[in-house]
């Protein structure tokens, strides 16, 4: 698998971190890029394209057969191809910050759970990690990396398994500052996106 990408000016300058956006199940490259405002002021940032076309402009990083508990083969295909286009694209000491929504929200936990050492921290929004073990799930239990994690209160597209399964590894994993927005379905709000600019800029007052 090839991605596309959107990104900013900046992102060939050898930046130290760089945020990656990852977006939702039948939405495109450019879903995401609205979140650039909350990020660390000159922070470079990339949104890549999921591989698996469903129409024009809506793409997905795999097909949904069980809601909540997709099949580990394709998830696994889809982080593969994710840090394919890291490695093509970035020097081998950037580090990342992958931010994703609903379906893309389980493949920035994937880039947290396989390769610590580039993702050392994740924002997770109306998402949730899969059931399956990863490589790098026992490192996290030791060393508990900042992520964060959002979902609207009247979320009824992510199944009540997968939440309760995304918070029981939070717990057992992560050092985890989770929101909850009441009045907010599966979505982006603009109070999620306040609480993930101070997760990012933790000196704002």
């Amino acid at each position: 698998m090839t991605l596309r990408a959107l990104a900013s000016t900046d992102l060939r300058e050898n930046p130290a971190r760089v945020a990656l956006f990852l977006h939702g199940y039948g939405s495109n490259a450019r879903n995401l890029t609205g979140l650039a405002s909350a990020l660390p002021a000159g922070m470079p940032w990339a949104s890549l394209e999921a591989p698996i076309p469903l129409a024009p402009g809506a793409s997905a990083w795999f097909h949904i057969t069980e809601p909540g508990d997709p099949d580990p083969a394709p998830v696994g295909a889809a982080t593969d191809a994710i840090w394919s286009w890291v490695d093509d694209v970035l020097p081998p000491e950037t580090t990342l910050v992958p931010i994703g929504f609903s379906q893309g929200g389980l493949m920035a936990t994937q880039l947290l759970r396989t390769r610590p050492d580039r993702a050392r921290t994740a924002v997770v929004l109306g998402g949730f990690v899969q059931a399956a073990a990863q490589p790098a799930d026992a490192l996290l239990r030791e060393e508990r990396p900042e992520v964060f994690s959002g979902r609207g209160e009247d979320d009824r597209v992510i199944t009540t398994a997968a939440v309760e399964r995304t918070d029981a590894w939070l717990r057992e994993h992560a050092t985890a500052t989770s929101r909850r927005y009441p009045g907010l379905a599966h979505g982006i709000d603009a109070r999620m996106l306040a609480d993930v600019q101070a997760f990012l800029n933790p000196a704002t007052p």
